[in-house]
């Protein structure tokens, strides 16, 4: 629970199902700055106190547990290590893969819990092809064990990622790190609705967050402002200016450190030219930015590492596929070759702008979810 409508209505629709339901929140890190309010908006007083009134009126029990260190460790400090190699990463996909369905989905086994439900615009097809977002269906029993070192094998049955029904809120691009294991213990029961539907059967069941507004900021930055932060929170000389360069190696300007610019990104480069110029790539070797026009911009073609493929194995070869460079990206269709060491090569039908080291690219067949790794 996050103290949100979504994760407040999912809680309340299993509680309504039959299901035991115990609501847990994780207090995450946030940075201490001077000047700065010092909350992690995911987890600040008022959403504690929120998530803490929605529980006592489902009159279930509600638990607020400390994952400052791990998350520090897993989210916070491999964002700025991406950051500092080159790369605009994606902080969201890191917590979703160590924290939330490893730690917490750990935490949730130990307290004795069947299932994990969270408030994911996603959905979940199980083996028999019913949506277990929607069934409330148990999952099958596994072994006594550790759950917090032991890891059972997947279930022989195969479970699918399906794109939540709402396509301006589906969040399956940052739950393509999900296994098969974790996929037959997990609940998205918001999946099936649109935002609008949540919010008006919140409304009806009298939570008192169906009006509260979603959280857009990363929810680490106290102020919102990834620049400052990383100016912060890195050590002296590890950000410095450098040349900035077109495509045959010209000098056009200085940059500001190359952590403050993106692929693709036009604005705030501060030198005059006769075209726009956008962000062709990020050098970190030489510390140098290159720049160019339009023309010059897009690829037909990635590599990413780290893939997980939701099936639990890679396809025996290339498949057709729609692929997502970014969360809010349009699906392009391409070609998808596993390739050995947990990667693949992907060839897309037509270049794309954008494609950035250190983004997860993202595969789907129609509304199903097959996995994805980091664009390298």
């Amino acid at each position: 629970m996050s103290g949100g409508v979504d994760s407040s209505l999912a809680a309340a629709l299993l509680a309504e199902q039959g299901h035991e339901v115990i609501g847990v929140m994780m207090r995450l890190w946030s940075e201490v700055a001077v000047g700065v309010e010092s909350t992690n908006k995911c987890c600040s007083l008022e959403a504690v106190d929120d998530a803490r009134r929605v529980a006592d009126l489902l009159r279930i029990p509600f638990y607020l547990i400390n994952v400052e260190q791990p998350f520090k460790q897993r989210v916070v400090d491999f964002t700025v290590a991406g950051y500092l190699a080159g790369e605009t990463p994606n902080p969201c996909i890191q917590c979703n893969r160590h924290i939330r369905f490893d730690y917490l989905y750990n935490y949730a086994l130990s307290l004795g819990a069947d299932l994990l439900a969270t408030g994911h615009y996603a959905r979940v097809r199980g083996p028999e092809g019913q949506h277990t977002a929607a069934t409330g269906q148990q999952a099958p029993d596994s072994p006594a064990r550790d759950p917090f070192t032991a890891h059972r094998s997947p279930p022989a049955a195969s479970y699918s990622l399906l794109t939540g029904l709402d396509p301006a809120k589906d969040q399956s691009y940052v739950l393509h790190v999900l296994t098969q294991e974790k996929l037959a213990r997990v609940l998205f029961p918001v999946g099936e609705f649109t935002k609008p539907q949540v919010r008006a059967m919140a409304a009806e069941r009298g939570l008192p967050v169906a009006s509260r507004h979603d959280s857009q900021d990363l929810c680490f930055l106290a102020d919102g402002d990834y620049r400052r932060f990383l100016r912060d929170w890195t050590p002296p000389g590890a950000i410095e200016p450098g040349p900035m360069v077109d495509s045959s190696g010209r000098v056009l300007g200085q940059h500001r450190g190359l952590p403050f610019y993106t692929v693709g990104q036009r604005k705030g480069l501060g030198i005059a030219a006769a075209e726009p110029l956008f962000v062709l790539r990020l050098e970190p070797d030489s510390n140098a930015l290159v720049v160019g026009p339009a023309a010059e911009l897009g690829r037909d073609h990635l590599t990413a590492h780290s893939v997980n493929w939701i099936a639990g194995q890679p396809p025996a070869g290339p498949i057709e596929a729609q692929v997502k460079i970014r969360y809010k990206a349009r699906p392009a269709p391409a070609m998808v070759s596993p390739l050995a060491d947990q990667r693949a090569a992907v060839h897309l039908a037509q270049p794309l702008r954008d494609i950035t080291r250190g983004q997860a690219a993202v595969f789907y067949q129609g509304e199903e979810c097959l996995g994805g790794g980091l664009i390298e």
